[in-house]
């Protein structure tokens, strides 16, 4: 199956989006101060292993999604497979 350009591009996006975002939102989680994510003796909470598993379950599926938009934009660089190679016929 052959991704369309936009669809490949869109996927890829949509990865180094997750990225970008998750990345940021667990070091955001990991640094909470309002008392959320950790208690008064710095154990970690129910919310905290909640959104972290959210964060950690977005980021891999986040990837797997702009993996296959970087084969799909590749793919689009490459020659079609399975084309007979142009050979030369002598002229009668």
């Amino acid at each position: 199956m052959k991704l369309s350009r936009p669809v490949s591009w869109f996927l890829l996006a949509f990865g180094v989006w997750s990225w970008f975002i998750w990345i940021t939102f667990a070091k955001n989680l990991w640094k909470d101060g309002s008392g959320l994510a950790f208690d008064d003796a710095g154990d970690p909470t129910a919310y905290f292993w909640v959104h972290l598993a959210l964060a950690v379950t977005s980021f891999l599926l986040g990837t797997a999604i702009g993996v296959i938009g970087f084969r799909g934009v590749r793919a689009l660089h490459k020659p079609a497979t399975g084309t007979p190679a142009k050979t030369s016929t002598p002229a009668p």
